[in-house]
């Protein structure tokens, strides 16, 4: 069960490392919008909406790959907060298909069996 725990690790650093990869982009993107509000003679609003609903993306995207890397190397450690934080992010997961419905199935599947449950146990 330890080489499971160690590739859900993985998986949360790979997923998280993805949306914060995300988040930057559209940071970009919005910055390319907000340049178009300023430059625009026309109606700049629709520009600044965009460069506006980009960033608030870009924000949640950070976030969410920030705690996922965080329970990422919480879980590799075996520390108890990161198997807690890992089924709190299993359930948001679970609603970002394909990818995420996966690791949340497989995120359940691991750590909810009991030899992960000891390996946890004993190192907190």
């Amino acid at each position: 069960m330890r080489s499971h725990v160690n590739l859900l690790g993985l998986l949360q650093l790979a997923w998280g490392g993805m949306a914060l990869l995300l988040g930057g982009s559209l940071i970009l993107l919005a910055g390319g919008a907000a340049a178009i509000a300023r430059t625009s003679h026309g109606d700049p609003m629709t520009a600044a909406f965009t460069a506006l609903v980009f960033i608030v993306f870009a924000t949640a995207l950070a976030l969410g790959g920030y705690a996922n890397t965080w329970v990422g190397r919480a879980v590799r450690q075996h520390r108890a907060p990161g198997r807690s934080g890992a089924l709190m992010l299993a359930v948001v997961n679970l609603f970002v298909l394909p990818f995420g419905t996966a690791l949340a199935i497989y995120t359940f599947w691991v750590l909810l069996h009991n030899d992960a449950r000891a390996l946890f146990e004993r190192h907190s």
